[in-house]
């Protein structure tokens, strides 16, 4: 919805019964005299008193009573919270402006008789015509029942005049809690522990005479505005000659009949003749070249869909042109429809890339999406190993559980063991979302069946009911890593004990882990046989999960270490680490190697998984040992006659991996860097892990636009050095490399919207965006390195001593 819109629904058109919910009640409840005294002799003592209370809740319109009053249940005890959902009997269409709900408390511990605790009224549409929505604190009238007259002499609403700073923020939190402020995690977590604050403070400094009873009203999509059925019998006030109105029009938001008319003309289908021939102007050219150049998240305005869709036909030699064709398609024309399918089929043939594009939701036509998959075809395996995580996820916007992206992606498993294992762990990770499991669990049954037909002829080995059961073993594995995790777990004492009863349930009980009976594929890497657990190379890591560093035995000899977590959502991650390596391959295919670590990552459940081990130290490890960077890189690549005393090629890796390491943490948006998730390897190879927060979320205040620390830059010689230089040159060339590639990116993370990480799944569409923002796709190559230049400058500024308030919050952000 943009800026100027103001959507809404008329109380008229709402044929629901009015709901609402007593929730509870606030304050004290006030002590009676005596037994025998009158309901409104109250006397407030310092102990609370015990009682036996029900809400009475009762509509009036226009000061009558309408339909029979409610109440809720008994509530007995010191405090009351009821929580009890009313429905009444009118419906939302029959209120009039001056309806009202009266409350009223009664006691019924005090006898034979009720004794009156108070009562309050509200009305139920505001001063400006808009039902009540959310949760509403309104204040008793002690001793009196509630008063249904209009105006009502029991108003629930605290005067103005009378409110404090409590009521001021209990008014924001209602705003907060319906989505009318936005949500920032790490503010939000300090004003709510700030308010918590006030609270006591004020129950502290003054015990309140006041009861409050809070009533949540429920809400709809949009706000509910009062209107009568038939004409409205209200006459507009008399309006002042500088004073603004507001005018509620109930025609925002729908099409416009005359445009709708002009359009439909301009794409009839004798049109069709003419717009063959038709070639663009000069300013046309240009108009159609900047829409090409819109990234895919880019909505067209009507003119520019009018104006692909006039020069449709000169554009089919421009691949390029086709996914911005396909968008201006009206697809509810049946006509229009089976002409634009007709002209993809002729179309030039478009990039991979591109293609990802046409499996996103935006797309529902089933043959252009066919269409895409017909060009995914093309791709060889170790390409289309990239995407597979976002093909997987892509299913969900498919129209049949047995669709043709399925098919392809079984069928090309069938020639790829890699693929194969990576796709039905895909599929087994999201057979626990609710609302697709059918769908993901067909693909799984499916790929199931087409292995289990493979001769062995095929496989070039094994045949297929050996090579489904090497990979089922896979997930026996998995369970039994869970299993000897929650026992390790529960052994009371330090890290040390815990490691001696892995090594002993590995040694004894669960001695077959040692040597499997028959060889397991190992679920990071497929190709590789594992026959066994080494358990005196097996340990635990110090944290609260204690994840397991595992050394398995391979076929061939070799060995290879993994790390298993349970308790964790590796999903993200895994995402992030995917991007590693896709930014990787780009980055390669420009023959620019920036040394990365793109280590395997694979979530095998909901809060498992596990992920390659890669021998390195934390750069706080590093920094408490050896005090830098430079001395720990001179232990093992000494050279007296090299600058800094470390080898020029240790020198040159170290430098490039923070290079790769500082764009593309910058282009993903990650958070939450210390110096405990900054890796080094021996080689001088820095890496980064732990992608908890991605996509601009980051747990501190302030964060920088990239992740420098001070030690990074010490070890290139300062921010004044030739290497320092360098680092900016590699930092510039990788970011314009991979903006070539925006569009990819942008369209796989598109493919990810209907995915459970957290990071994407709170808001897709502003994820998304922010990730374009970081892109500058506005900038030309020229322009985009001095931005990026820019952008180091500011964030090394941050790291050492200025007198600048925003450096200063950055520079806090290291400590």
């Amino acid at each position: 919805m943009s800026g100027n819109e103001f959507r809404f629904f008329l109380s008229c058109d709402i044929n629901l019964p009015v709901t609402f919910r007593i929730d509870r009640l606030e304050g004290t409840l006030p002590l009676l005299k005596s037994p025998n005294s009158v309901a409104t002799d109250f006397n407030y003592a310092t102990e609370e008193r015990r009682g036996e209370l029900y809400v009475e809740c009762a509509l009036y319109i226009d000061g009558a009573p309408f339909g029979l009053p409610m109440r809720t249940r008994l509530e007995s005890g010191q405090s009351f919270c009821w929580s009890e959902l009313i429905t009444l009997s009118t419906k939302y269409r029959d209120l009039t402006a001056h309806s009202q709900l009266a409350f009223t408390v009664w006691d019924v511990s005090c006898g034979k008789d009720e004794a009156l605790i108070g009562g309050a009224i509200i009305l139920l549409f505001n001063s400006k015509k808009q039902l009540r929505t959310g949760k509403q604190k309104l204040r008793l009238w002690l001793g009196k029942e509630a008063d249904g007259a209009f105006p009502s002499s029991t108003p629930g609403k605290v005067p103005r005049h009378e409110r404090g700073e409590l009521e001021r923020l209990e008014k924001l939190m209602n705003k907060y809690e319906r989505g009318q402020i936005q949500r920032v995690d790490w503010l939000d977590r300090l004003t709510f522990k700030a308010i918590e604050k006030i609270k006591e403070r004020e129950n502290c400094g003054s015990r309140s005479s006041q009861l409050y009873i809070v009533v949540d009203f429920c809400s709809f999509e949009h706000q509910v505005v009062f209107q009568e059925s038939g004409p409205n019998v209200f006459l507009p006030s008399p309006i002042g000659a500088n004073e603004l109105v507001t005018v509620w029009d109930p025609e925002v938001g729908k099409i416009n009949p005359s445009e709708h008319k002009q359009i439909k003309l301009a794409r009839s289908l004798t049109r069709g003749i003419i717009d063959r021939d038709l070639k663009p102007s000069s300013n046309e050219r240009k108009a159609i070249q900047r829409i090409l150049k819109y990234p895919p998240t880019r909505t067209l305005s009507g003119e520019e869909k009018q104006l692909l869709w006039k020069f449709r036909f000169s554009l089919m030699s421009e691949k390029k042109a086709l996914t911005k064709f396909l968008r201006c398609v009206e697809w509810s024309d049946i006509q229009e429809a089976k002409q634009a399918i007709e002209l993809m089929g002729r179309w030039e043939t478009i990039d991979v890339c591109d293609a990802l594009e046409l499996l996103s939701p935006v797309f529902e036509s089933e043959e252009v999406r066919a269409y895409a998959v017909s060009v995914l075809q093309r791709a060889d395996d170790d390409e289309l190993q990239c995407y597979l995580l976002q093909l997987v996820q892509a299913l969900r916007f498919e129209r049949s559980d047995r669709s043709r992206l399925s098919h392809f992606l079984v069928q090309r498993s069938l020639r790829n063991i890699e693929l194969a294992s990576f796709l039905r762990w895909y599929l087994a990770v999201e057979l626990h979302d609710p609302a697709y499991a059918k769908r993901f669990y067909s693909t799984y049954e499916m790929l199931e069946e087409n292995i289990l037909k493979l001769s062995a002829s095929e496989t070039g080995g094994e045949d297929g009911f050996k090579l489904w059961q090497s990979l089922v073993r896979q997930t026996e594995l998995t369970a039994q890593l869970c299993s000897i995790m929650r026992d390790v777990r529960n052994v009371r004492g330090g890290t040390q004990k815990k490691q001696q009863k892995l090594r002993q349930l590995l040694s004894g009980l669960l001695s077959e882990l040692t040597y499997f009976e028959e060889p397991i594929r190992s679920p990071l890497a497929p190709r590789v046989l594992i026959t066994g657990i080494v358990p005196n190379e097996c340990g635990l890591f110090k944290s609260a999960l204690h994840p397991l560093r595992l050394t398995f035995r391979a076929a061939d000899g070799e060995s290879c270490k993994i790390i298993f977590k349970k308790g964790d959502d590796l999903r993200q991650d895994q995402l992030v680490i995917q991007m590693v390596s896709l930014m990787d391959r780009l980055l390669k295919l420009e023959n620019l190697d920036l040394y990365l670590t793109p280590y395997r990552v694979l979530a095998t459940g909901q809060d498992e998984g596990m992920m390659e081990f890669i021998p390195s130290r934390s750069l706080a490890q590093i920094l408490s040992e050896h005090r830098s960077i430079i001395c720990f890189l001179q232990k093992f690549h000494p050279d007296e006659d090299a600058p800094f005393g470390i080898t020029a090629s240790c020198l040159e890796t170290f430098i490039k991996s923070c290079a790769g390491y500082s764009v593309i943490t910058y282009i993903l948006g990650v958070g939450d860097r210390h110096l405990d998730n900054l890796l080094l390897r021996d080689d001088g190879r820095l890496f980064h892990v732990d992608f908890g927060f991605i996509l601009g979320r980051d747990p501190k205040p302030f964060p920088p636009p990239m992740k420098l620390c001070k030690e990074m830059v010490e070890a290139m010689g300062g921010a004044e050095s030739p290497y320092y230089t360098r680092f900016k040159s590699y930092c510039c060339e990788a970011y314009n490399i991979l903006r070539k590639s925006s569009n990819l990116i942008l369209n796989l993370f598109h493919l990810m919207a209907g995915s459970n990480i957290p990071d994407i799944a709170s808001d897709p569409e502003k994820g998304i965006l922010k990730l374009q923002e970081k892109f500058r796709l506005d900038l030309d190559d020229e322009a985009s390195i001095h931005f990026f230049q820019d952008l180091i400058n500011d964030s090394v500024s941050a790291l050492f001593p200025q007198m600048v308030e925003t450096i200063h919050r950055w520079a806090q952000y290291w400590r």
